[in-house]
């Protein structure tokens, strides 16, 4: 089954959805409340029209009384008029309703997508958050726009109709209403056929942007690996799913709406066709006659009109429930919100991060108990730099996202200066660290706009202090508009190294309390890592920091090296002290210099492969220095 099968199906009417969709329209409730009045007064005007024909063809025409017929043609004239005037004042107050609320439901959409925690867009494909941002929004548009008041006019208009016709012949409208059988009949069969495409509708939407997402993110990779044709055949499997979707609710609707009319047209003639008797034999007047046939028509076209708000009505009510799904998922409690509140004395704007880090007896898995940390226990000291080393896999970035608060540890605590990680404001505490992953994203924009973006106020001296201190100015300069040259998306005009470069710029503007580095020399040149090593000394003086690295060059002066294999902590100590243990850290180091002309590296075996190494990491046990 496909991730994007499990849509449900919902109900055809679920008053809990409705009552809070209806809560979005409470702030406009002014306005919705003109566009119904203005709904019923045209609904008025619609009846007037049949009866002012019969008064003409039985006062004026049947009389030959030019002047009474020229009286009810201005009259019909002037509610031809007013009902344009009120169809445009409707159309302009609920569709400045609906936008508005479009607006803030998307506001809404995006404000708890970014409360969400980080394991959440692990399990959901970005294309398919994106269909709940846009396409399921805009249904609920339609739905508020020509749906909600709307349905309003349609009832109203049926009832006056109901009442006009009743007042003017029982039996035509005993005729009339004889099809009424056959239209529930039709009615019926298309709610469950359509209902059904709808749904299919919206699974075929949310695969088909996952898809484009994923491809077109991908597409140095999909061209790198030859993929083109074979992609392009699974685009178009999907896409002419979504087409043959979209192609049998166009079926139904093809079907529907010509049998309504049918149906219509069948009681016009049986009114014609009993009516014309009448006309003939008991003396009911013509006026009579034509008024019940336009009478007639026009109670069709509401029922016609209130299908069509069915049909809005179960796109409305799949889209809303998505939609409410995803805003009823739980932030969880370690998650900030975005809206103003209380921060803690110890995160206060003027309070500075000590830099003291702990993580006690620590388990973490992503799913079940596949556990990619066991039990590991780590401190880092106020101003330690402290490096993190082991094989890929070993738990050292899910450290680091611990940390950062994107995970909860399953078992045990993390600490920051004394407190439990779960009692922090994380936005207080995310400000005062740097963060600097392996994978840099650039936001679309200017490099200035990058620079501060993890603090708008910085000023352009800062933004520069900073670039020239990681060597990022030297980069920055070459651009033809300098710190206001154009970022596209994800910083594609600039290669790996510059890009890693202004996010160290990026993380030293904010002047960060803790360092925390992910493989963040993995992608420069060799002049480029010789500059950044010395800028790293200089921006670790004086701060916590906790260097993820594979090229154990970078990190063999930091204060400590801890050494991790299968999610735990397995030797610990300096560069020196762990040569000299000749473990694990010795083989890691043996590996990486061993076919390095003129490298020194310590003595032992000429080399050894990926799976000597693994099987050493398993049978030799915790050392620490």
């Amino acid at each position: 089954m496909s991730e994007h099968d499990d849509e449900p199906a919902g109900k055809a009417y679920d008053h809990r959805l409705m009552r809070r969709l209806l809560g979005y329209l409470r702030p406009y409730r002014t306005e919705v409340a003109a566009a119904v009045a203005v709904v019923l007064v045209d609904a008025v005007m619609q009846l007037a029209g049949p009866w002012l024909t019969m008064q003409a063809v039985d006062n004026g025409i049947r009389h030959h009384d030019l002047g009474y017929l020229d009286r009810v043609a201005v009259l019909y004239l002037s509610v031809l008029l007013v009902s344009f005037g009120l169809g445009y004042l409707q159309t302009q107050l609920m569709q400045n309703v609906g936008q508005r609320i479009m607006m803030d439901l998307r506001m809404g959409l995006f404000r708890h997508l970014q409360r969400l925690p980080v394991a959440f867009f692990d399990r959901h494909p970005v294309g398919r958050l994106l269909t709940r941002v846009t396409s399921d929004v805009d249904v609920l548009n339609e739905l508020f726009t020509a749906g909600v008041v709307a349905i309003f006019g349609d009832l109203f208009t049926l009832l006056g109709i109901l009442i006009a016709m009743s007042r003017i012949n029982l039996e035509l409208m005993a005729v009339s209403f004889s099809v009424l059988p056959l239209i529930a009949v039709v009615t019926l069969t298309f709610r469950v056929r359509v209902r059904r495409s709808f749904r299919d509708i919206r699974t075929q939407l949310a695969r088909l942007n996952a898809y484009l997402n994923e491809n077109l993110s991908g597409m140095s990779t999909v061209q790198i690996l030859n993929r083109e044709r074979r992609n392009f055949e699974g685009f178009r499997g999907i896409n002419a799913g979504h087409r043959d979707a979209n192609l049998r609710a166009v079926h139904y609707h093809a079907l529907f709406f010509p049998v309504l009319e049918l149906v219509g047209a069948l009681a016009v003639s049986l009114i014609v066709w009993y009516g014309g008797r009448q006309v003939m034999w008991t003396g009911i007047t013509l006026g009579t006659l034509v008024a019940f046939i336009q009478y007639t028509q026009r109670f069709f076209r509401p029922i016609s009109d209130l299908s069509e708000k069915y049909n809005i009505l179960q796109q409305a009510m799949a889209s809303s429930e998505r939609i409410f799904d995803l805003l009823d998922t739980p932030a969880g409690p370690e998650i900030p919100a975005l809206e103003p509140m209380a921060v803690p004395a110890a995160t206060r704007p003027g309070e500075r991060l000590e830099g003291r880090v702990e993580f006690e007896h620590v388990w973490f898995a992503y799913a079940g108990e596949d556990w990619v940390l066991r039990d590991v226990s780590l401190s880092v000291a106020p101003g330690e730099r402290v490096a993190l080393v082991g094989a890929t896999g070993s738990g050292k970035t899910t450290l680091a996202s611990l940390l950062m608060g994107f995970y909860a540890p399953q078992r045990g605590t993390i600490r920051v200066d004394g407190r439990p990680l779960a009692e922090w404001d994380l936005r207080a505490l995310r400000r005062q660290i740097g963060f600097v992953l392996q994978d840099v994203f650039l936001f679309s924009g200017t490099i200035a706009g990058n620079l501060r973006f993890g603090d708008p106020s910085l000023g352009d001296a800062e933004l520069e202090r900073a670039a020239r201190e990681v060597h990022a100015h030297e980069v920055i300069a070459r651009l033809q508009d300098g710190y206001r040259a154009q970022v596209r998306e994800r910083g594609a005009t600039l290669s790996l190294g510059e890009r890693q470069l202004l996010a160290f710029a990026r993380a030293l503007a904010c002047d960060p309390r803790l360092l925390l580095l992910d493989e963040a020399t993995s992608s420069v040149d060799t002049h480029t890592e010789v500059l950044l090593q010395e800028a790293l000394r200089r921006l670790m003086e004086g701060r916590s920091s906790i260097v993820i690295a594979h090229r154990l060059s970078t990190i063999q002066d930091v204060d400590r090296i801890v050494v991790m294999h299968r999610g735990r902590v397995r030797e610990c100590g300096t560069h020196a002290e762990l040569l000299a243990l000749r473990g694990i850290y010795y083989r890691l180091y043996q590996l990486q210099f061993v076919d390095r002309p003129g490298a020194a590296r310590p003595e032992g075996p000429p080399q050894l492969d990926g799976a000597t190494l693994d099987s050493h990491f398993v049978d030799t046990p915790v050392r620490l220095a």
